[in-house]
């Protein structure tokens, strides 16, 4: 007689620790990875926004949310910049019902606009940010917001957080994604100064998202004044996309360079920093 196949494990009701797969993570960030260099130029953060050094303790990325590629930012800057550290991100119930991989890269859903789902959405914090190797990254908006925006919009929710976790460190990222001289745009990052959970807690839930929305609006700040600079050597690139047009076009300016002995520069804005 046949030995009948193993049920499946089932996921319904699991929390984000329990489905994450360290695996499947770096499947998808190879995919994320080439994914971006097809569809944009190149991956920078600024050098006064590089990440420090936070010690032992969880953190909570809190971002702008100036568009869609804010997920793939995520992604890239947490497995690149935070080695050895988990990352969780909240996205939407209904949107992740879409793309059920996302469950094991450490991403859990959550219901908009009812008590419930904001309920489920802080304990499910609470227990991301129990362990000091853990982050929980989210746009702090709750909705779509221009990067001129201000004051930065943060969600209400956020007052909560330092309830959940108060050992963790809140860093402010912004985000920005503006063309400079080629076809494809460029993503700009750059993480503010740390804020501790104990100094949120001490002030009135009110205060605190002044607080947070403060912190966040003064790193877009000081990174708009470096995307409007245009200045590749003020960021450090963290992935490269292909340069120039491509198609035809591109392959007839290369033979013609080819004919005439000089070297090929693909890009638009000749002699121009790379910023590798």
């Amino acid at each position: 007689m046949n030995a009948m196949p193993p049920a499946p494990r089932r996921e319904d009701g699991a929390g984000p620790i329990a489905l994450y797969d360290p695996g499947r993570m770096a499947f998808f960030h190879y995919m994320f990875g080439r994914f971006f260099r097809t569809h944009m130029r190149a991956a920078r953060v600024a050098r006064w926004g590089v990440p420090g050094a936070y010690g032992d303790r969880p953190l909570v990325v809190f971002a702008n949310h100036p568009g869609w590629w804010d997920g793939v930012a995520f992604m890239l800057l947490s497995q690149r910049l935070f080695p050895g550290r988990r990352m969780f991100i909240p996205m939407d119930a209904a949107a992740l019902s879409r793309y059920r991989f996302m469950t094991r890269i450490g991403v859990f859903g959550v219901e908009h606009g009812s008590p419930r789902g904001a309920v489920a959405f802080l304990r499910t914090a609470r227990q991301v940010l129990a362990a000091p190797d853990r982050m929980l990254w989210m746009n702090a908006p709750g909705r779509f917001s221009d990067v001129r925006e201000r004051p930065v919009p943060i969600a209400p929710g956020m007052a909560r957080l330092p309830e959940m976790a108060a050992e963790a460190m809140f860093v402010p990222l912004a985000l920005d994604y503006p063309f400079w001289s080629e076809r494809k745009a460029e993503m700009l990052c750059a993480f503010g100064p740390p804020i501790p959970a104990a100094e949120l807690l001490a002030q009135r839930r009110e205060a605190r998202l002044a607080t947070l929305s403060a912190a966040l609006a003064a790193t877009m700040d000081q990174l708009a004044g470096d995307a409007i600079a245009r200045d590749p050597a003020r960021f450090e690139t963290l992935l490269q996309g292909p340069e120039g047009m491509g198609g035809i076009y591109q392959l007839w300016r290369r033979l013609r360079s080819l004919a005439k002995g000089e070297t090929f520069d693909p890009r638009h804005e000749q002699g121009a920093g790379k910023g590798t």
